[in-house]
């Protein structure tokens, strides 16, 4: 069996997409999954599988979602090695100055388009810093997300890919859950 980490896009945000975890979970177990275990409200599952490829895996939970609770989500699966990389390439984590409540992690189902990232950097706030992976875009916001112009909406729109953002304390909390699943 193999642990993943399932994020979704936009549930249970201002009234709309509500899915009860109870009910999450439920589905998740429908699928055949093993071990689902969900932390707070905002569709953030951990779950097994014996399968390894997960696209396949983030199409089979949108498909199901849709199915059971008559909408759709985004959904992002990654492994615990995935999600353990993305942690040690953040480099606001390095910085002892910076603090820690306020980076932020943009999720990306694939490898963005690099050439808009000019136009992303010039609608920043001066305050706000930004960082570019393969596999997330980091910021900082010290004013606090609600404030910044780099929304996970902008960040979609110019790299051409699909993302969702969690907090430090939720990508953090998260690698824990799952190295407790799989130790």
């Amino acid at each position: 069996m193999h642990t993943y980490i399932s994020l979704l896009r936009g549930i249970n945000v201002s009234g709309q997409k509500l899915i009860k975890m109870d009910a999450l979970r439920a589905m998740y177990e429908s699928l055949g999954f093993n071990l689902v275990r969900t932390y707070l409200q905002s569709g953030n599952v951990l779950f097994q599988s014996p399968a390894e490829i997960t696209a396949e895996l983030a199409t089979l939970i949108t498909d199901k979602i849709a199915s059971t609770f008559g909408f759709e989500v985004f959904v992002l699966v990654i492994s615990p090695q995935t999600l353990q990389e993305i942690i040690l390439n953040c480099p606001f984590t390095k910085d002892q100055d910076k603090e820690l409540s306020s980076c932020y992690v943009t999720y990306l189902e694939r490898m963005p388009d690099t050439s808009n990232h000019e136009s992303i950097i010039a609608k920043k706030l001066p305050q706000d810093e930004i960082s570019f992976t393969d596999k997330a875009v980091y910021l900082y916001c010290p004013k606090g997300y609600g404030t910044t112009k780099l929304s996970n909406n902008r960040i979609e729109s110019k790299l051409k890919v699909k993302a969702t953002t969690r907090n430090w304390k939720t990508t953090v909390e998260l690698m824990r859950m799952a190295e407790e699943m799989y130790s």
